[in-house]
């Protein structure tokens, strides 16, 4: 399960290991954004999945520089061609 931390945490856990819980129960959505436990173990397989799979990729690595100047390039062309088009 992926951690959660600070008092949402603590009533998480409390939740998950003081009470009986199946497949359908609901969840405090104060605790948890997911409906279902099921939901709540759906997500998390899939998260975990796409994680290693994100770990075990060997392309190489993008610095965050370069990414965020690429970003704000692509926005700015997007916010110059909105202008264009309200003019």
């Amino acid at each position: 399960m992926a951690e959660v931390t600070g008092d949402s945490g603590v009533r998480y856990h409390e939740f998950m290991t003081r009470r009986e819980i199946d497949m359908t129960t609901a969840l405090d959505p104060i605790v948890s954004e997911f409906t279902t436990v099921e939901e709540a173990e759906a997500y998390d397989k899939w998260f975990r999945a796409k994680v290693e799979r994100s770990m075990a990729d060997t392309r190489p690595r993008i610095p965050h520089d370069e990414v965020m100047a690429e970003v704000e390039e692509i926005i700015a062309a997007a916010e110059k061609r909105r202008g264009e088009r309200a003019a």
